[in-house]
């Protein structure tokens, strides 16, 4: 009984940021993110389902991100530029350095570009 408790506990910290592919550090959170106008990008799922979101730098094709963000699920990305494509538009808040973007209606595919600064 100890033991479950244990696992099932959810005074559970959150692990350490995980590193993308090619050693790019993305944050990935529950909170809210603080977008500031130096982040180049910061998304998040703010429905209630799964969304499949595709995050890739533009120069040199490195997929930084490739599967679903699940609901209140957000990553922050602190390099650009920066190519981001969501299966869902209406799924996701897409802030690029400071500034919410629209990106597309609920159930359509939405696309942002992230320049370099």
């Amino acid at each position: 009984m100890s033991l479950f408790n244990a696992l099932t506990s959810e005074d559970a910290k959150p692990g350490p940021t995980p590193t993308e592919p090619g050693g790019t550090k993305a944050a990935t959170s529950t909170s809210t993110s603080t977008a500031t106008a130096a982040t180049p990008l910061v998304i998040r799922n703010v429905s209630s389902r799964p969304v499949v979101v595709t995050v890739t730098v533009s120069d040199t094709k490195d997929v930084l991100h490739r599967g679903p963000l699940n609901p209140g699920e957000g990553r922050q990305y602190d390099e650009a530029p920066l190519d981001v494509v969501a299966a869902d538009a209406g799924a996701v808040r897409v802030v690029v350095y400071g500034q919410v973007k629209q990106g597309g209606q609920t159930g359509q595919r939405g696309t942002w570009f992230v320049p370099k600064k």
